[in-house]
């Protein structure tokens, strides 16, 4: 592909929670690519925005497709942490009225953030008294602690599309953005869609990017209901086909029925919740039921990955002094593993060095430990 804008809208969204995985994701796909290119369509072209969304996970989108983050995914996730905010807000020794609060708590960073410079949950903090204060989670607990409140009011203003992620402070593999409304940062944007042209949209590229795929992982995608699905399905007249595993059958776009050619093997290193990784729900296809525990946690969040021809062969990882170790757990031929290997190094020399951190390095390290 020839941009990092193509390779987002080839894959509906990257994931972005992980702040470096949207930049290796792009490495991944884009030939030539450098960290630098990546930032320049985030945070000068402003073709790529970040949006909380399906699951209560950040996104990159392709600046078109936010509105249909908002009035899907992101209302539906706003609704529901609305409605926490107030319930924990109005159960601390905050206030004895959440909605309250949170209505005075709102309107205060919106105000400081009007006309403003982008600033940082913290300068938000420091600067709004409304939205100071912590509220103690889990007490008495040994994992209890006490939770800044001004996260919460800025991230549901985020899902709601007051304001938006702006410019990230420090290096790409760091996720600390900075906020400000969002006419500052885009300029004049179309509203949020409705909620069933919102769910078309999406579940329109979703089906263009990985169909066949099951309701069960339209869903999943999407965190939203079977209901939702089915009925934006049939609104798309998908049709359903049947799929290689018995009794499952999934479903594809009326215009995308023509036969796929075969392609040549081919061979990827992808990162921490990876698109194509984090893209179905039923995984059997290109993963092995038995190696699911080295590379998923419970939750279904996938770590850094080695793929062979459709399928996840192993992990990597990457040594103290920044090269990338590969553990390739399937037997692939020699050939397969040399390309691997040399993409590996390919990689290794992009990152120059700077190490990824992640959460789910131990269990990458169960299949490709470091020398």
């Amino acid at each position: 592909m020839a941009t990092v804008l193509d390779a987002t809208h080839a894959m509906t969204a990257l994931h972005a929670t992980e702040a470096a995985s949207v930049h290796l994701a792009a490495w991944a796909r884009v030939d030539g690519i450098a960290p630098a290119d990546v930032d320049r369509a985030l945070y000068e072209e402003r073709s790529l925005v970040k949006q909380l969304a399906m699951r209560r996970t950040v996104f990159t989108f392709p600046t078109p497709l936010r509105p249909a983050a908002l009035g899907g995914p992101s209302a539906r996730v706003a609704v529901k942490e609305r409605t926490r905010i107030i319930k924990e807000v109005g159960a601390s020794d905050l206030t004895a009225d959440g909605e309250l609060w949170l209505g005075r708590a709102r309107a205060a960073v919106l105000e400081f953030l009007d006309g403003s410079e982008p600033a940082s949950a913290q300068a938000i903090r420091e600067a709004v008294p409304e939205v100071q204060g912590t509220i103690a989670m889990a007490p008495g607990k040994k994992w209890g602690r006490d939770i800044p409140v001004a996260p919460w009011v800025i991230w549901l203003l985020g899902l709601e599309g007051s304001i938006i992620r702006g410019p990230n402070i420090g290096h790409w593999r760091l996720s600390r953005p900075q906020w400000l409304l969002t006419e500052q940062w885009l300029g004049e944007t179309p509203p949020a869609l409705d909620t069933s042209d919102a769910y078309a949209e999406l579940i329109a590229r979703y089906l263009h990017t990985f169909g066949p795929a099951t309701v069960d992982d339209v869903q999943w995608w999407l965190g939203s209901t079977k209901t939702q699905v089915r009925a934006t399905l049939e609104s798309l007249s998908a049709v359903e086909v049947g799929l290689d595993s018995a009794n499952e059958s999934g479903w594809l776009l009326p215009t995308d029925l023509d036969p796929v050619p075969p392609l040549e093997p081919w061979g990827a290193l992808l990162p921490v919740l990876d698109p194509t990784t984090m893209g179905w729900k039923l995984r059997d296809f290109y993963l092995d039921p038995q190696h699911r525990p080295f590379l998923f946690d419970t939750a279904g969040n996938g770590g850094a990955t080695a793929w062979w021809d459709g399928r996840i062969v192993g992990a990597w990882v990457q040594d103290p002094d920044g090269a990338v170790v590969l553990g390739i757990r399937e037997d692939i031929g020699r050939d397969a593993t040399a390309q691997l290997e040399a993409r590996a190094a390919e990689l290794s020399a992009w990152l120059g060095g700077d190490r990824i951190s992640s959460p789910y390095s131990a269990l990458q390290l169960k299949w490709a430990p470091l020398p």
